[in-house]
């Protein structure tokens, strides 16, 4: 997919979410109206010891009782049958919200090296974000040989990914924020490790490879930049179908019963901080399919507009950065991978599960 498809994707998708946020906005403003022209009566519950085998009365909601229509007639001087006037309302929608509130919920994460979004419905993190610095790579406190991937219970156990759920799927348990960023600290790198912080990601040719380079990229960076700041996350971007020329998102759910949705795509925002207080900040915006890539593909073939990946995820990620700040990444620092070979160094890792020597071979593609 080129970046002009997702460039065009994403302002579709934009058109859509537009629609939507009017939407919400103006049934926001009638309920805020509502409120700001009647006074709304509620219930305090107060539970009491009883004696046993008395059953507690079930508290009725003061919204949900109702005067007949002859007495809200008389009291109102209003019909029943008539449309409201006044600006008084006939029904009250926001009374649903005494039971509970459906949603949506971002269950959050605070770690050590991490902080996570995650998205109950697709059993993936909507982003995680991370930080690095010349200081932090440089500590070695941690090995990954010690941590295990493990469920993350600050999720409610419906909503949750699981591990059986990757077992046998044919997708690794990809990382957003790679451990390889936090060997600073055995704790912190093992948070790393929570299936919040995973997404499915094709192993051969992309987790193992050129996603693996892509995060030493961005380690890279701080020999140049005292601070960087990573975002990144899943997408779920429409195709065209040959068939009937029309776009359809379709994607996998693994897991039995099906819970964790495959992405097509991935994306980072990186912010590459020259640390100066109000300094510039460079910025890189970058989407990349979850299929194997060609070690020989530049990375700058994968360069979108920050616009780009906030019209296609719905999220935002500098809208507080002023434009005379912003630098682009590529033009500021030259956007080449170094291509090691991880895939190999991994399959003897997971034989051993011991440490691997180093890559003795290095090429730069740019």
């Amino acid at each position: 997919m080129s970046k002009t498809t997702i460039a065009i994707i994403a302002a579709a998708s934009a058109g859509a979410g537009a629609a939507i946020t009017a939407t919400m906005y103006s049934l926001r403003s009638q309920s805020e109206r509502n409120l700001q022209t009647k006074t709304i009566s509620t219930t305090t519950t107060t539970v009491s010891s009883a004696p046993a085998g008395a059953s507690a009365p079930i508290p009725i909601p003061a919204k949900q009782i109702f005067a007949n229509a002859s007495q809200q007639a008389a009291e109102t001087g209003l019909s029943t049958s008539a449309p409201a006037a006044l600006g008084l309302a006939p029904v009250d929608p926001s009374g649903l919200f005494e039971y509970g509130f459906p949603g949506p919920v971002a269950d959050i994460a605070t770690r050590q090296a991490l902080i996570s979004s995650f998205d109950r419905r697709l059993r993936n993190p909507h982003w995680v974000v991370e930080h690095i610095t010349p200081a932090s790579l440089a500590m070695r406190g941690g090995d990954r040989k010690h941590s295990v991937f493990v469920e993350d219970d600050g999720v409610p156990d419906k909503f949750r990914a699981r591990l059986k759920d990757y077992f046998r799927s044919g997708y690794d348990r990809g990382h957003q924020v790679p451990a390889a960023d936090a060997k600073w600290s055995q704790a912190a790198m093992d948070e790393t490790f929570f299936l919040t912080n995973m997404s499915p990601q094709v192993g051969e040719g992309f987790n193992r490879d050129y996603w693996a380079h892509f995060e030493d990229f961005c380690r890279g960076l701080t020999a140049r930049y005292p601070s960087v700041r990573i975002v990144t996350g899943p997408l779920y971007l429409p195709k065209r179908d040959p068939a009937d020329n029309k776009w359809y998102v379709r994607y996998e759910v693994i897991g039995n019963p099906p819970n964790v949705a495959v992405p097509t795509h991935f994306y980072k925002v990186i912010f590459a901080e020259d640390g100066a207080v109000g300094g510039n900040v460079a910025i890189g915006a970058f989407v990349l399919p979850n299929a194997p890539i060609p070690n020989e593909k530049p990375l700058t073939d994968f360069e979108v507009p920050v616009e780009a990946v906030e019209r296609a995820s719905g999220l935002e990620f500098a809208s507080k950065l002023p434009a005379q700040r912003r630098r682009r990444l590529c033009a500021d620092t030259s956007c080449a991978l170094v291509i090691r070979e991880y895939a190999d160094r991994q399959k003897a890792f997971s034989k051993s599960r011991s440490p691997s020597p180093e890559p003795s071979n290095a090429i730069v593609k740019r």
